[in-house]
């Protein structure tokens, strides 16, 4: 394939939204008509939720810029990698696009971004990122720089029922003797409430990890020689107590539960508490009301440490290879400032990165993001750094880790078995990517 037809099948298939379509690519001036600067930005998640906030964002910038033009392409969350991957194929990158720490490895280990460190430290945003954030960013390659400018995340939750705490008169737990309280004290069984409900289905292992290392306190997935620590004997222990909530406390069904049907359980009235992260408030306070449905933290450990695992971070990546960098970066910028931050973390519901935004208005309606950016932003709260940099880290917590953890629920597979067997797969992973990258 010519580098002319992999930027047609690249374009042709972006849904384009917006201002239009431009790549910075040979054929590109990078000066418009007017003798403005323009520059590309790829949304990579594009769309009826999400374009209109990045309309707004970049009129704001263009009025702030009149000498910057910004050329909106939106490509559905979908296709953002495969897009990614054929623009870096053919050359054809645009100047600034979002980007995931989740796909930051991939796109570094092809040399397609620019470390935007330096600029961050000699700008605007200097010490206003929050660090736990920013070390999220950071732990995703092999060199431990910033590849991105980063807007925004997400943290783990328990969803609890405030009307079945009131009248069972229990407090919101703050460990996790609370916790399993609770779940025991909500259940009944023979009116079909149950106090919790565990995902065992799709999407299972990262929530798992979430409860093993919040109740463990362990802060690191892998000790100092590299081994990880998934199957430490404190995590073996928190998941024997887990695992026997299931079909006591919790539906017999809840062995293959799945984001959809533990939702629709718990926001069908049949489930005092359930874990997610933020973003199924909306799917919570639509069917049970805000009055009736808060959000608590994972409670502390025994030895009093209050641990979360890394969510994926999202910001503005610079491509490689443009001419128009100090442009791209001046948007990129810009979009993390603390109004846009603002108004971004606001209309999408995340956690935003710029710590200006924490005492916003806003946040402070809103129960759930409320607690969630004072336990960030907490010196206190150990952020468990989840190995996004791994390539076979997908394959393993999802491909082979969940129909063994299901095997757990139904009593088929002993904790410890279940893992000492991710733990190898994970400290194998680690070794070949300390090994390629000469550690």
């Amino acid at each position: 394939m010519t580098t002319r037809s992999r930027r047609l099948a690249v374009l042709a298939t972006a849904l384009v939204l917006g201002a239009g379509t431009a790549a910075c690519g040979a054929g590109d001036s990078g000066v418009g008509p007017d003798g403005k600067t323009v520059i590309t930005f790829w949304d990579d998640n594009g769309g009826p939720a999400r374009t209109p906030v990045w309309q707004r964002v970049i009129a704001e910038f263009q009025r702030a810029n009149p000498a910057i033009e910004v050329r909106y392409v939106g490509i559905p969350i979908s296709q953002a990698q495969q897009k990614y991957d054929a623009a870096i194929a053919g050359g054809e990158l645009p100047d600034v696009g979002g980007v995931t720490s989740a796909m930051l490895s991939h796109l570094v280990a092809q040399e397609a971004l620019e470390p935007v460190d330096d600029r961050i430290a000699d700008g605007a945003l200097n010490g206003r990122l929050n660090e736990q954030v920013l070390n999220t960013v950071k732990s995703t390659v092999a060199d431990g720089r910033v590849y991105m400018v980063p807007m925004s995340t997400n943290m783990g939750v328990l969803w609890y029922r405030k009307d079945w705490f009131s009248t069972a008169g229990l407090q919101v737990p703050q460990n996790w003797d609370d916790f399993y309280t609770a779940a025991e004290t909500l259940t009944r069984a023979d009116k079909k409430r149950y106090g919790y409900t565990i995902r065992g289905g799709a999407g299972s292992i990262a929530q798992l990890l979430e409860v093993l290392y919040a109740q463990s306190g362990i802060t690191q997935v892998f000790d100092a020689a590299g081994r990880a620590t998934v199957n430490d004997p404190r995590n073996v222990t928190a998941l024997e107590k887990y695992a026997a909530l299931y079909n006591n406390a919790t539906p017999e069904d809840d062995y293959d539960n799945d984001y959809v049907k533990m939702v629709a359980q718990f926001d069908g009235g049949t489930i005092g508490m359930m874990q997610h992260n933020l973003g199924s408030y909306n799917d919570h306070v639509k069917t049970l009301g805000e009055d009736r449905v808060a959000a608590m933290a994972m409670p502390k450990s025994g030895n009093g440490v209050r641990t979360i695992l890394s969510n994926p971070v999202y910001g503005i990546g610079l491509f490689a290879g443009g001419e128009k960098q100090d442009a791209a970066f001046a948007f990129a910028e810009f979009v993390a400032s603390k109004a846009m931050n603002s108004h971004w973390a606001e209309k999408t519901g995340v956690l935003p990165a710029n710590t200006e935004v924490n005492g916003e208005r806003w946040i402070k309606k809103l129960q759930h993001v409320d607690m969630a950016v004072k336990v960030l932003n907490d010196p206190a709260t150990k952020v468990v750094q989840m190995p996004y940099h791994l390539p076979e880290f997908n394959t393993i917590t999802k491909t082979d880790a969940e129909p063994q953890f299901q095997k757990v629920l139904l009593g088929e597979l002993s904790a410890k078995e279940f893992l000492d067997e991710m733990a190898a797969k994970l400290t194998a992973a680690q070794a070949a990517y300390t090994q390629r990258n000469g550690g």
